[in-house]
Protein backbone atom coordinates (compact mmCIF):
# COMPACT_ATOMS: atom_id res chain seq x y z
CA UNK A 1 0.00 0.00 0.00
CA UNK A 2 1.58 3.49 -0.47
CA UNK A 3 0.81 5.51 2.71
CA UNK A 4 -0.50 8.83 2.58
CA UNK A 5 2.24 11.08 4.48
CA UNK A 6 0.28 12.76 7.56
CA UNK A 7 1.45 15.74 5.84
CA UNK A 8 -1.43 15.30 2.95
CA UNK A 9 -3.97 14.98 5.45
CA UNK A 10 -5.68 18.68 6.07
CA UNK A 11 -6.50 19.61 9.27
CA UNK A 12 -8.79 22.35 9.96
CA UNK A 13 -8.79 23.92 13.25
CA UNK A 14 -12.28 25.71 14.54
CA UNK A 15 -13.17 27.24 17.54
CA UNK A 16 -10.44 28.90 20.34
CA UNK A 17 -11.21 27.13 23.47
CA UNK A 18 -8.99 25.05 25.88
CA UNK A 19 -10.76 21.80 25.75
CA UNK A 20 -9.02 19.66 22.96
CA UNK A 21 -11.34 18.12 20.37
CA UNK A 22 -10.15 15.96 18.07
CA UNK A 23 -13.35 15.63 15.67
CA UNK A 24 -13.77 13.27 13.07
CA UNK A 25 -16.55 13.43 9.71
CA UNK A 26 -18.99 10.76 8.45
CA UNK A 27 -18.23 9.13 5.05
CA UNK A 28 -18.38 11.65 1.85
CA UNK A 29 -18.09 14.30 4.14
CA UNK A 30 -15.55 16.76 5.04
CA UNK A 31 -13.75 18.56 8.19
CA UNK A 32 -15.61 21.51 7.42
CA UNK A 33 -19.03 19.93 8.53
CA UNK A 34 -18.09 20.66 12.17
CA UNK A 35 -18.43 24.27 11.72
CA UNK A 36 -21.47 24.40 13.08
CA UNK A 37 -21.16 22.30 16.00
CA UNK A 38 -17.37 23.99 16.98
CA UNK A 39 -19.12 27.82 16.33
CA UNK A 40 -22.05 25.95 18.77
CA UNK A 41 -19.48 25.44 21.43
CA UNK A 42 -18.64 28.89 21.22
CA UNK A 43 -15.12 29.62 22.85
CA UNK A 44 -14.82 26.00 25.33
CA UNK A 45 -13.36 23.76 22.96
CA UNK A 46 -11.09 23.93 19.82
CA UNK A 47 -11.59 21.31 17.79
CA UNK A 48 -8.25 19.45 15.39
CA UNK A 49 -11.05 18.26 12.02
CA UNK A 50 -9.19 16.08 10.12
CA UNK A 51 -9.96 15.19 5.86
CA UNK A 52 -9.79 11.80 5.74
CA UNK A 53 -7.77 10.69 2.68
CA UNK A 54 -10.44 10.79 -0.86
CA UNK A 55 -12.10 13.28 1.47
CA UNK A 56 -12.16 17.61 1.40
CA UNK A 57 -8.43 18.50 1.18
CA UNK A 58 -6.57 15.10 1.34
CA UNK A 59 -5.23 13.21 -0.81
CA UNK A 60 -6.74 10.54 -2.41
CA UNK A 61 -6.32 7.05 -1.17
CA UNK A 62 -5.01 4.66 -4.13
CA UNK A 63 -7.67 1.65 -3.08
CA UNK A 64 -4.83 -0.69 -2.00
CA UNK A 65 -4.87 -2.16 1.46
CA UNK A 66 -7.03 -1.92 4.48
CA UNK A 67 -8.93 1.49 4.22
CA UNK A 68 -9.86 0.89 8.39
CA UNK A 69 -6.46 0.31 9.21
CA UNK A 70 -4.92 3.26 7.53
CA UNK A 71 -7.24 6.01 8.20
CA UNK A 72 -7.45 5.35 11.84
CA UNK A 73 -3.91 5.66 11.77
CA UNK A 74 -4.04 9.17 10.51
CA UNK A 75 -6.40 10.16 13.27
CA UNK A 76 -4.73 8.18 15.82
CA UNK A 77 -1.78 10.71 14.93
CA UNK A 78 -3.41 14.09 15.76
CA UNK A 79 -3.80 12.57 19.39
CA UNK A 80 -1.18 14.44 20.69
CA UNK A 81 -2.53 14.67 24.61
CA UNK A 82 -5.41 13.59 26.04
CA UNK A 83 -8.29 14.88 24.04
CA UNK A 84 -11.93 14.58 23.72
CA UNK A 85 -13.24 12.79 20.54
CA UNK A 86 -16.17 13.21 18.92
CA UNK A 87 -17.51 11.07 15.56
CA UNK A 88 -19.93 10.95 13.12
CA UNK A 89 -21.24 7.61 11.75
CA UNK A 90 -18.45 5.96 9.90
CA UNK A 91 -15.60 8.69 12.21
CA UNK A 92 -17.83 7.38 15.21
CA UNK A 93 -16.74 4.06 14.40
CA UNK A 94 -13.34 5.17 14.26
CA UNK A 95 -13.79 7.32 17.38
CA UNK A 96 -14.88 3.81 18.98
CA UNK A 97 -11.37 2.35 18.16
CA UNK A 98 -9.25 5.06 19.09
CA UNK A 99 -10.53 4.60 22.79
CA UNK A 100 -10.42 1.14 22.41
CA UNK A 101 -6.34 1.80 21.37
CA UNK A 102 -5.40 4.38 23.18
CA UNK A 103 -7.94 4.80 26.38
CA UNK A 104 -4.46 7.31 27.70
CA UNK A 105 -5.66 9.52 25.32
CA UNK A 106 -8.90 9.63 25.09
CA UNK A 107 -10.52 11.56 28.00
CA UNK A 108 -14.56 11.25 26.96
CA UNK A 109 -15.84 9.94 23.54
CA UNK A 110 -19.10 11.11 21.53
CA UNK A 111 -20.58 8.17 18.93
CA UNK A 112 -22.98 10.04 17.01
CA UNK A 113 -24.81 7.60 15.15
CA UNK A 114 -21.27 5.33 14.94
CA UNK A 115 -22.38 2.75 12.09
CA UNK A 116 -21.37 -0.12 13.83
CA UNK A 117 -23.73 -2.61 12.22
CA UNK A 118 -22.54 -5.83 13.99
CA UNK A 119 -23.46 -4.81 17.01
CA UNK A 120 -27.55 -5.12 15.43
CA UNK A 121 -26.25 -8.41 13.70
CA UNK A 122 -26.45 -9.84 17.28
CA UNK A 123 -28.87 -7.77 18.83
CA UNK A 124 -31.35 -6.98 16.31
CA UNK A 125 -30.59 -9.19 12.86
CA UNK A 126 -34.17 -8.47 11.23
CA UNK A 127 -33.23 -4.43 11.06
CA UNK A 128 -29.65 -5.86 9.72
CA UNK A 129 -31.78 -7.08 7.42
CA UNK A 130 -34.21 -4.48 6.57
CA UNK A 131 -31.38 -1.58 5.97
CA UNK A 132 -29.23 -4.13 3.29
CA UNK A 133 -32.54 -4.65 1.49
CA UNK A 134 -33.20 -0.76 1.02
CA UNK A 135 -29.55 -0.78 0.55
CA UNK A 136 -29.63 -3.26 -2.47
CA UNK A 137 -29.53 -0.27 -4.62
CA UNK A 138 -26.26 1.22 -3.57
CA UNK A 139 -24.84 -2.28 -3.63
CA UNK A 140 -25.64 -2.48 -7.27
CA UNK A 141 -24.29 0.43 -8.31
CA UNK A 142 -21.09 -0.59 -6.90
CA UNK A 143 -21.27 -3.64 -8.71
CA UNK A 144 -21.87 -1.81 -11.82
CA UNK A 145 -18.95 0.51 -11.06
CA UNK A 146 -21.34 3.62 -10.89
CA UNK A 147 -19.81 5.72 -8.44
CA UNK A 148 -22.12 8.50 -9.37
CA UNK A 149 -25.15 6.90 -9.03
CA UNK A 150 -23.86 5.36 -5.70
CA UNK A 151 -23.15 8.55 -4.03
CA UNK A 152 -26.85 9.57 -4.97
CA UNK A 153 -28.26 6.64 -3.88
CA UNK A 154 -26.05 6.85 -0.79
CA UNK A 155 -26.69 10.36 0.17
CA UNK A 156 -30.33 9.74 -0.77
CA UNK A 157 -30.21 7.26 1.71
CA UNK A 158 -28.51 8.87 4.72
CA UNK A 159 -29.01 12.53 4.15
CA UNK A 160 -32.01 13.29 2.53
CA UNK A 161 -34.17 13.43 4.76
CA UNK A 162 -32.82 16.23 6.07
CA UNK A 163 -31.48 17.96 2.89
CA UNK A 164 -31.84 19.24 -0.62
CA UNK A 165 -31.94 16.34 -3.98
CA UNK A 166 -29.33 15.36 -5.39
CA UNK A 167 -29.83 18.26 -9.12
CA UNK A 168 -30.09 20.43 -5.95
CA UNK A 169 -26.91 19.79 -4.46
CA UNK A 170 -23.67 22.36 -5.89
CA UNK A 171 -21.42 20.46 -8.32
CA UNK A 172 -18.47 20.63 -6.15
CA UNK A 173 -20.70 18.75 -3.12
CA UNK A 174 -21.95 16.01 -5.42
CA UNK A 175 -18.03 16.17 -6.92
CA UNK A 176 -16.81 15.76 -3.35
CA UNK A 177 -19.51 12.84 -2.87
CA UNK A 178 -18.82 10.75 -5.78
CA UNK A 179 -14.43 11.34 -5.61
CA UNK A 180 -14.99 9.74 -1.49
CA UNK A 181 -17.68 7.14 -2.19
CA UNK A 182 -14.94 4.50 -3.20
CA UNK A 183 -14.13 3.98 0.49
CA UNK A 184 -17.97 2.66 1.76
CA UNK A 185 -17.16 -1.09 0.42
CA UNK A 186 -13.27 -0.63 1.25
CA UNK A 187 -15.36 -0.51 5.06
CA UNK A 188 -17.94 -2.97 5.20
CA UNK A 189 -15.92 -5.98 6.86
CA UNK A 190 -14.99 -3.84 9.80
CA UNK A 191 -18.52 -2.37 10.11
CA UNK A 192 -20.88 -5.56 9.64
CA UNK A 193 -18.45 -8.61 10.01
CA UNK A 194 -16.26 -7.10 13.31
CA UNK A 195 -13.25 -7.69 11.14
CA UNK A 196 -11.38 -5.92 13.47
CA UNK A 197 -12.59 -7.83 16.37
CA UNK A 198 -14.27 -4.89 18.77
CA UNK A 199 -16.89 -7.32 19.98
CA UNK A 200 -14.76 -9.72 21.01
CA UNK A 201 -14.59 -11.10 25.12
CA UNK A 202 -13.14 -7.88 26.86
CA UNK A 203 -11.94 -6.18 24.06
CA UNK A 204 -14.28 -3.10 24.85
CA UNK A 205 -13.75 -3.25 28.63
CA UNK A 206 -10.27 -0.90 28.00
CA UNK A 207 -12.62 1.96 26.68
CA UNK A 208 -13.10 2.83 30.44
CA UNK A 209 -13.77 6.49 29.56
CA UNK A 210 -16.83 8.09 29.54
CA UNK A 211 -18.34 7.62 26.61
CA UNK A 212 -22.04 9.41 25.30
CA UNK A 213 -23.47 7.48 21.82
CA UNK A 214 -26.28 10.07 19.96
CA UNK A 215 -29.25 9.18 17.68
CA UNK A 216 -31.68 11.54 15.99
CA UNK A 217 -35.11 10.35 16.90
CA UNK A 218 -36.19 9.95 13.33
CA UNK A 219 -33.25 8.29 12.41
CA UNK A 220 -33.35 5.17 10.19
CA UNK A 221 -33.90 2.18 13.13
CA UNK A 222 -31.23 0.61 13.13
CA UNK A 223 -29.11 3.26 14.74
CA UNK A 224 -30.60 3.27 18.13
CA UNK A 225 -30.15 -0.66 18.52
CA UNK A 226 -26.43 -0.14 17.91
CA UNK A 227 -26.16 2.82 20.35
CA UNK A 228 -28.26 1.14 22.73
CA UNK A 229 -26.03 -2.50 22.24
CA UNK A 230 -23.19 -0.63 22.68
CA UNK A 231 -23.76 1.59 25.70
CA UNK A 232 -24.41 -1.73 26.91
CA UNK A 233 -20.87 -3.51 26.13
CA UNK A 234 -18.85 -0.40 27.33
CA UNK A 235 -17.88 0.03 30.78
CA UNK A 236 -19.08 3.68 31.31
CA UNK A 237 -21.30 4.28 28.46
CA UNK A 238 -24.88 6.38 28.15
CA UNK A 239 -27.06 7.27 25.16
CA UNK A 240 -28.90 10.08 24.59
CA UNK A 241 -31.81 11.34 21.68
CA UNK A 242 -31.75 14.36 19.57
CA UNK A 243 -35.54 14.74 19.03
CA UNK A 244 -36.56 15.58 15.66
CA UNK A 245 -33.00 14.83 13.73
CA UNK A 246 -32.22 12.28 11.32
CA UNK A 247 -28.62 10.02 11.22
CA UNK A 248 -27.08 13.79 10.05
CA UNK A 249 -27.37 14.86 13.51
CA UNK A 250 -24.37 17.21 14.28
CA UNK A 251 -24.89 19.61 10.85
CA UNK A 252 -28.62 19.44 11.01
CA UNK A 253 -29.23 20.23 14.73
CA UNK A 254 -25.54 21.47 15.75
CA UNK A 255 -26.78 24.12 18.82
CA UNK A 256 -29.02 21.09 20.09
CA UNK A 257 -25.79 18.21 19.65
CA UNK A 258 -23.48 21.01 21.25
CA UNK A 259 -26.13 21.39 24.07
CA UNK A 260 -26.16 17.64 24.82
CA UNK A 261 -22.32 17.65 24.31
CA UNK A 262 -21.71 20.09 26.76
CA UNK A 263 -23.75 18.80 29.46
CA UNK A 264 -22.04 15.57 28.88
CA UNK A 265 -18.73 17.10 29.42
CA UNK A 266 -20.00 18.84 32.37
CA UNK A 267 -21.73 15.98 33.91
CA UNK A 268 -20.30 12.46 32.42
CA UNK A 269 -22.60 10.35 34.78
CA UNK A 270 -25.45 11.91 34.02
CA UNK A 271 -28.35 9.67 32.86
CA UNK A 272 -30.57 11.80 30.63
CA UNK A 273 -29.23 12.85 27.59
CA UNK A 274 -32.30 14.31 25.26
CA UNK A 275 -33.32 17.40 23.23
CA UNK A 276 -36.35 18.30 21.75
CA UNK A 277 -35.89 20.64 18.40
CA UNK A 278 -37.29 22.26 15.94
CA UNK A 279 -37.48 22.45 11.83
CA UNK A 280 -33.72 21.43 10.57
CA UNK A 281 -31.44 23.37 8.15
CA UNK A 282 -30.46 22.10 5.25
CA UNK A 283 -27.68 19.20 4.63
CA UNK A 284 -25.41 18.27 2.27
CA UNK A 285 -23.22 15.69 3.31
CA UNK A 286 -23.95 11.62 4.39
CA UNK A 287 -22.39 8.94 6.50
Amino acid sequence: MRDIPLADIFVRTLGQGARKVLALHCTIAHSGAWSGLASALGDEATFAAPDMPSHGRSSNWDGQGDFFDHVTELSAAHLTEPMDVIGHSFGGMLALWLAVEFPELVRSAVLIEPVFFAVAVQDAPELVKQHDDEAKPVSDAFAAGDMEQAARLFNRMWGAQDGPRWPDLPERIRAGMIRGIHVVPAVDNALFLDQKGLLNTDVLKSASMPVLILSGSETHPVMPVIGEGLARRLPNARTGIISGAGHMVPITHPDQTAAVIRKFWGDPSSTTFRVRVAAAPEITTSR
